[in-house]
């Protein structure tokens, strides 16, 4: 890794802080449960705006339309076209009225 300092003092690298987010993402034929990365200090709804086409997924759980398990990874990517929604994991409040 590089770092590179300006006039100032302030120093630039070429890693990009982020943090990890367990969460639910609706595509039309499945449903991703796993970890995504938010740039610090920003939200998911941030995320979902970059310009990469494809979003990263780890330790992803995938389950078809009728909530069986269809299968287990690492690492997957979803392309954002195709995500209906997403929700952070936390935010969810199974069975609640």
């Amino acid at each position: 890794m590089s770092l590179h300092y300006d006039d100032k003092g302030k120093f630039y690298t070429e890693y990009v802080s982020k943090n990890a987010v367990e969460a639910i993402i609706q595509t039309l034929t499945h449903r991703i449960n796993g970890k995504i990365y938010i740039r610090v200090g920003e939200r998911v709804s941030d995320e979902l705006n970059q310009s990469d086409k494809f979003l990263a997924v780890t330790e992803a759980t995938i389950f078809d339309t009728e909530g069986d398990l269809t299968y287990k990874c690492d690492f997957i990517t979803v392309n954002r076209d195709h995500i209906i929604w997403i929700m952070p994991e936390e935010a969810t409040h199974p069975g609640a009225e």
